[in-house]
Formats: C-alpha cells, sequence, structure tokens
C-alpha cells in the first residue's frame, strides 16, 4: 500500500512538474508557420460539388480537424469585405469595409502583426490582389472598392510576396502615377508571368499577373493557382523566422453570383489543387499551420442529383448573392485542433495569433 501511494506521488509531481515547465503544453510550442487558405463563397455544398466533378475525393480530405465558421457581420448575411476582416483582424465590421471595425476605425491585421514580429508575409489569388478579400489582410480603408487607394496601400507595408491580377490599379490610375515604379524604387521585383517569378533567387516580389482579375479556371487558366502557391512558398520559406501566406480561391464565389455549377464545381477543384500543394509542404515540414475555410457561402447552392463516376452535378440555387449558413473550417498540422468545434469567424484571428505565440498586449 505505501508503495502504491509513492509511486501515484512520483507520478503527480512529474505530471505537475511538466505541465509548469511548458506553458504552451496543450496547444505545443509556436508554429513556424501559418497559411490561410480562404475559399470564396465556398460552403458545403460547393466542396462537394468539386468532390462530385473530381470523382468523389479531394485534397480536403486529408484534414481530421474540421469545425464551423459562423459568418455575420454586423449584418446577418455578410459580404468578402466584411467577412474577410473578422478573418484578418478578429473583427465584426459593416458590409463594404476593407481593414476597419464598425465604427471606421483601422484594426492591424494577422499579416501586419506578422510582419511586426519578423515574419515573412504573402498573399496569393485569382481576382485582383486589390480585391475585397486580399485588401482586408493589407489596407484599412472605409469601401472595398477604393481600388487605387487600396493599391497604394500597398507601398505602406512590407509585404514579401503578392500574386495576382489587378495592375490596372497599380499603373492606368486616375492620379497618373505609376505605382509599379515606386514599388520597383523600394527594391521589388515586378513580375507579369509565372516564368518571371519562378526565375527569382528572393523577394520581394508582386506578381501581377493580369491587367484585373485573373482568368476563369474554364477559361485557361490552368493550375496557376497551385504554381502561384508553390513559388510564394519558395520564397517565403527563405525567412528563417518563417512567415504568414493567405491564398483565396476566388472566384468559386463569382460562379455562385452567376448560378453556374460548371463554374462553381471547376473553381473548387483548382482551389483543392492548391491545397493539396500546401498540405504537401506542411507534412514536410511539421511547423506550419494550415486552416481552410470561407467568408461565406454564395448562391444558396443545393445538389439535387449527380453522378461521382461521371461527375455530373444536378444544381439548383435559392439566390445570386451571399447566405448566412455557417462555412466549415478545415485545419491541419500544429495547434489545428483548436480550430474545431462552431466558432465566430473573429475566432480564427485569434487563434492564428496564439498558434504563432505573438504577445499582444503592449
Amino acid at each position: 500500500m505505501k508503495k502504491a501511494n509513492w509511486i501515484f506521488t512520483l507520478l503527480l509531481l512529474s505530471s505537475l512538474i511538466s505541465g509548469f515547465s511548458n506553458p504552451l503544453t496543450k496547444a505545443g510550442k509556436p508554429v513556424r508557420n501559418v497559411i490561410l487558405m480562404i475559399g470564396d463563397g465556398m460552403g458545403t455544398s460547393e466542396i462537394y460539388a468539386g468532390l462530385t466533378l473530381n470523382h468523389g475525393h479531394l485534397n480536403l480530405e486529408r484534414m481530421k480537424n474540421i469545425g464551423f465558421s459562423k459568418t455575420h457581420s454586423t449584418s446577418y448575411v455578410t459580404d468578402s469585405g466584411a467577412g474577410g476582416t473578422a478573418l484578418a483582424t478578429g473583427h465584426k465590421t459593416y458590409n463594404g469595409a476593407i481593414g476597419v471595425d464598425a465604427a471606421g476605425n483601422p484594426v492591424k491585421t494577422i499579416l501586419e502583426w506578422a510582419e511586426e514580429k519578423g515574419r515573412a508575409t504573402g498573399l496569393v489569388v485569382t481576382c485582383a490582389v486589390t480585391h475585397a478579400t486580399p485588401a482586408t489582410f493589407i489596407s484599412h480603408q472605409a469601401s472595398r472598392n477604393d481600388y487605387e487607394i487600396i493599391a497604394a496601400d500597398f507601398l505602406k507595408t512590407d509585404i514579401d510576396v503578392f500574386i495576382g491580377g489587378g495592375l490596372n490599379h497599380f499603373q492606368k490610375r486616375k492620379d497618373g502615377v505609376d505605382l509599379t515604379t515606386k514599388l520597383r524604387d523600394k527594391g521589388y521585383a515586378i513580375a507579369h508571368n509565372l516564368d518571371e517569378i519562378k526565375a527569382l533567387k528572393h523577394g520581394p516580389v508582386a506578381g501581377l499577373l493580369d491587367t484585373l482579375h485573373e482568368p476563369r479556371w474554364l477559361d485557361g487558366r490552368g493550375d496557376r493557382l497551385t504554381e502561384s502557391v508553390h513559388e510564394a512558398i519558395r520564397l517565403l520559406s527563405m525567412d528563417k523566422d518563417g512567415f504568414f501566406l493567405m491564398v483565396e480561391g476566388s472566384q468559386i464565389d463569382w460562379g455562385g453570383h452567376a448560378n453556374d455549377i460548371n463554374y462553381i464545381a471547376t473553381e473548387m477543384v483548382d482551389f483543392d489543387k492548391a491545397i493539396g500543394e500546401v498540405l504537401d509542404f506542411a507534412e514536410k515540414n511539421g511547423e506550419t499551420l494550415v486552416i481552410v475555410t470561407a467568408d461565406h457561402e454564395t448562391g444558396g447552392l443545393s445538389l439535387n442529383g449527380g453522378n461521382l463516376e461521371t461527375g455530373e452535378i444536378q444544381a439548383g440555387f435559392t439566390l445570386k448573392d451571399h447566405t448566412g449558413v455557417m462555412v466549415p473550417v478545415f485545419s491541419f498540422g500544429p495547434y489545428s485542433e483548436k480550430f474545431t468545434g462552431i466558432q465566430e469567424n473573429t475566432a480564427i484571428f485569434y487563434k492564428m495569433l496564439d498558434a504563432f505565440g505573438f504577445n499582444t498586449k503592449k
């Protein structure tokens, strides 16, 4: 009896010492990299449409930690400005806002936190880099429609890599200023195609691949998103302190607005290829947290029939705008268990800060 008590006491003391010696025991050590992937307009129906087109499987199935996000802004149904701002800053705001709270005050983004803490940072999208979702990570404006002002805000940060469309907002401006010249003066390489990006040995890089948004996958975009993600990770990984990267499958949403199931499903499969690229990196790296979610669902998509062998999808829609339903949150890697369950979209920001181990109290 005495021996049993002695053993129990040793085990208890060992457990207590272990717990006190590492305050991050439950969550693990801070992660080196965070990659946030946003499927704009991507609800569960959009995911299953992509899975059907892809004959029953997606890379998303590799992610075992799954939760849901409540997407409302200060309105019941969000737009991409408010939805992106919630993910980027942890603040609910009004529809159309970019990086400001409901009172219009600028709020620091996860990308800006990462820059301040010495991480490399990047954005990769299939729309213009000045569009609502990417803009919420880099800019602070009252309106998502101020594209030329948002473009100028890229010069106010030290973002290392940004790849997408939107060249016109940097060059063909009402004020006549060529911001690409100013970016070059700041040290950026300006690339207009992937071959130019692949030839670069280091950043910073402004990959402005199209005058406005990139073409649809259906119109020949090919694997540009996956290749852009690969190059962004290659360049950002050169920073020994780690990085933050946001990747958006932008045009899933546009297919929803058009009530076009082929547009939705092909963009979903394309986004999933990029997810596979990221997961391959994260599996090898071991120090990377990956989160895949959406800002909202678009179109009220329902799947009324289909065939997993042929990829046929029979779809219905309730409207040509956003809906208020919850969207999924997939996570992979260190700290990923913290993203399960039902959560506010704003919570994702704070969980990313925690995963990085950033001390935000000043």
